[in-house]
This record gives C-alpha cells, sequence and structure tokens, in this order.
C-alpha cells in the first residue's frame, strides 16, 4: 500500500487521526518492523500532545503489521509526568491515563570522567589541539559528566570563542570559564529548559528549600523523583544540585527580575576600589540598605520564609560580582544554610589565577532558636566552610524574619574577635 498525498490523508481522516493513519500506512508499505523515535516530544502542549499520545495508543494493537513495532519518546520528562490543559476536556488531564502502555522508561546516564576524557581526546586527535589538565578538571568540576554540557563548553570554547579556533593554543581553564558564562547568559535550549521547569510547584517544592539550606518545607518522594528525573537534582546520595552549572542557573533565573530592576540603582563601580579589587563589606553595608528598603515586596514574590531572603541576596550580589568576578554556590537540604564564594581576581592577574576568595554563609532565625544561637552555629559554620575552600575571609548573614522586630534590632554588624576566625556578621 502506497502513502496517500499529505492533502489527501487531511481530507480523508479526521484531524485527531492524520497521524496515526500515517503511521499505518507507512508501516503497511514496508514489511520490516518500524522502530519510531520522537525527539523533543514534550515540546507539544495541551490537546496535541494528548492527541498524539492518544493516537499512539490507538494503533499500539496493530502493530508490526500496521504500525511500528516500537515507539520511542525523547524528552525532558517522563512521559507519566506530563499533566496538560486539553480545552476540550475542560480542564487538566494526567497523561498516565492518554498514554497507559509505557514499556520503561530510560535517563541517559551521566559520563564518567575517563568518558569525558576519552570524548574530549578525540578532538585532541582530530585537531592537535590539547586541553590543559586544569582545564579537563574544571569541565569536570563545572558539568559532574552531564553530557550535554560537557559538549557545549567544548563546544563553545573550541569553535565559538576567537582564541580557540587557533588550534596551535590549548584550552585553558580561563576559557572553560567563559564558555559558562557564555552559555548561561545565553539561556541556551538545554538550560532555558531547565529554568522553565522553575514555574512548576512540584519543583519549586524541593528547590526552594535546597536554596534556604533547610528542612522544614514538606515535599513528596513523587516531587523528589521528578526533579531527579529532570536532572536537577543529583539522581543519588544527598539531595543537591547536580552540578555547579544548575546552581548557578537556578538562583539566577529566579532572580532576574529583580537584577534587571537593579540595573538602575545600583553600580558595580561602588564597590570596586581604585586597585581593582572588591570591597564586600561595603558591599554587604549597601545590601543592608538595600533589603531593608525593599525586601518587603521581593519576599512576598519569592513565596519562600527562608529561601526569599537569600534570593533577594543573590540577585544583588549578581549585578555587582558578575561584573568581574565569579560567585560559586552549595546548597544541601537538612544543614540549615546556604554557602556561597565570591571570587574576585586579585590585582594585576587574571580571575583563573589564584583569585581572593571570600565565603558569605546564610542563615534565617527560627521561631524556636534565638539570634546568639543562631550567630554561634553560623560562625562555627562558616570557619568549617572557609577552610574546606582555602577562603580568605568570611561574612555570616543572619535573617531574623520574627515577627514584631524592629528594623533598628534587625540591622547591624559585628566585626571579629580579637583572635577568632575573620568572619563578619551581619544582621538584617
Amino acid at each position: 500500500m502506497g502513502f496517500h498525498s499529505k492533502a489527501r490523508l487531511l481530507a480523508d481522516c479526521a484531524a485527531h487521526s492524520v497521524l496515526g493513519e500515517m503511521l499505518t500506512q507507512w508501516s503497511e508499505s514496508d514489511p520490516k518492523p518500524l522502530v519510531l523515535f520522537f525527539d523533543e516530544i514534550d515540546s507539544l502542549q495541551g490537546d496535541s500532545l494528548l492527541s498524539v499520545l492518544r493516537q499512539l495508543r490507538v494503533g499500539y494493537r496493530r502493530r508490526p503489521q500496521a504500525f511500528p513495532q516500537s515507539v520511542i519518546l525523547c524528552g525532558v520528562r517522563d512521559v507519566r509526568d506530563y499533566v496538560v490543559y486539553s480545552s476540550a476536556a475542560g480542564g487538566r488531564v494526567n497523561t498516565g491515563s492518554a498514554f497507559n502502555i509505557k514499556a520503561k522508561s530510560l535517563r541517559l546516564g551521566d559520563f564518567t570522567k575517563q568518558e569525558m576524557r576519552s570524548l574530549l581526546g578525540q578532538h585532541t586527535a582530530e585537531t592537535g589541539q590539547q586541553f590543559e589538565p586544569r582545564a579537563l578538571e574544571r569541565i569536570w568540576e563545572l558539568t559532574a559528566g552531564q553530557p550535554w554540557l560537557i559538549n557545549a563548553l567544548a563546544y563553545e570554547v573550541c569553535f565559538e570563542d576567537e582564541a580557540g579556533l587557533d588550534r596551535s593554543r590549548p584550552v585553558t581553564a580561563g576559557a572553560v570559564e567563559r564558555a559558562k558564562e557564555t552559555l548561561i547568559l545565553q539561556r541556551v535550549t538545554h538550560l532555558d529548559q531547565l529554568a522553565n521547569a522553575l514555574t512548576e510547584e512540584r519543583v519549586r517544592r524541593v528547590i526552594l528549600p535546597m536554596i534556604a539550606g533547610s528542612f522544614g518545607d514538606p515535599f513528596s518522594k513523587r516531587d523528589l523523583e521528578y526533579v531527579r528525573n529532570l536532572g536537577l537534582v543529583a539522581a543519588a546520595g544527598p539531595v543537591r544540585m547536580t552540578n555547579p552549572i544548575y546552581a548557578e542557573v537556578i538562583p539566577r533565573e529566579l532572580t532576574t527580575v529583580q537584577e534587571a530592576e537593579l540595573e538602575g540603582h545600583v553600580s558595580p563601580r561602588w564597590y570596586i576600589q581604585p586597585d581593582g579589587s572588591l570591597d564586600l563589606k561595603a558591599l554587604l553595608a549597601g545590601f543592608q540598605d538595600y533589603f531593608r528598603e525593599h525586601s518587603e515586596s521581593w519576599l512576598d514574590r519569592y513565596g519562600h520564609r527562608e529561601a526569599g531572603p537569600q534570593l533577594v541576596l543573590h540577585g544583588y550580589l549578581h549585578r555587582i560580582v558578575n561584573s568581574g568576578g565569579r560567585i560559586t554556590r552549595e546548597y544541601a537540604i537538612a544543614r540549615g544554610r546556604s554557602d556561597l564564594v565570591v571570587e574576585w581576581p586579585r590585582p594585576g592577574r587574571p580571575l583563573a589565577d589564584r583569585p581572593l576568595k571570600q565565603v558569605i554563609e546564610c542563615k534565617v532565625v527560627g521561631e524556636k532558636k534565638g539570634l546568639e544561637s543562631t550567630i554561634s552555629q553560623g560562625l562555627e559554620q562558616t570557619a568549617w566552610y572557609m577552610d574546606r575552600c582555602s577562603a580568605e575571609a568570611g561574612h555570616l548573614v543572619v535573617f531574623d524574619l520574627r515577627p514584631n522586630k524592629a528594623w533598628k534590632e534587625r540591622v547591624f554588624h559585628r566585626e571579629p574577635e580579637p583572635g577568632a576566625p575573620p568572619i563578619t556578621v551581619w544582621g538584617l
């Protein structure tokens, strides 16, 4: 049986059966079983997605003579996680009922470090261009083996970066760092899809407590499984971001509007000293003024008691630090803190050459634990993290959001005591 023309198919079939009829004709025209891949299936929305899934279900019983033997749906989400709005049904439909013939779900695994080296070694073998050892380490640190990110970083440094086009010049760690920033700022497709997931309540139920470092927020095992399937959270072990690039993308995405509003009101030059160094103490003092004046509207917008204040801080830091330095983050549930490291180039040196590191630890005063107890615990945690990442100074930012607390009680700063670790405490 030959294929009917597209026009004839559309004329002879109802709109919601054209795909199924086309696949039937295709299968009947060739005696070999047909295996069909649908890439980016979850880019379909609403009734269109439901229609495709239902036609695949209807055709299932006709395989392999009159329908594909196997259909593989490729996307960011498992098909059981699609919850779409159907105008025909007049509400949301869970596609588990529209597509109940799924055999198996598979997730593309991450590369091992050796697999990453083998992949990048193919480029070296073909072009002669080397990757410096530190560049390889940095790619691994930033991606934790995520295949798309490894490929994207390597392509950026080897084919988009002007210096990287010179095959006689090895790829450096600095070039990898620039490539990371480019991918994030350009919101390339993969990162954009993950950022869009942040609009989903089941994603925010897991991600916002991670940003806060809290563990009191309820989220279900199903929520956690979902964000792990999306690749946002590590597939095993403690609840943590999959890799540093995702850890950077998520708060940037959540604070995009705030950063845009800051552009006309806060300037990086206010906090950069004549020798090019960053005055982080002046920056945090400026943040105290900003938070006191603007926090109420932003906390309502972020909708999370503990993550909200820290996201306001992240947005302020992005505006300043990204002008010449970088911020790295570490989040985890159940540790009661959120760790940030501000890295800034030393005078006369590039950022990649032993930058000056300062830790910023964020804590929220709880209803049961008082201010002084929170500060005491925070100082201990900050000192530990400073030692871990070889930071030269630390800052503990304590948000006291308890009701009936006046601003004059909440806003303060304390310099380190003699003989104590160099940690400044900032109250808000």
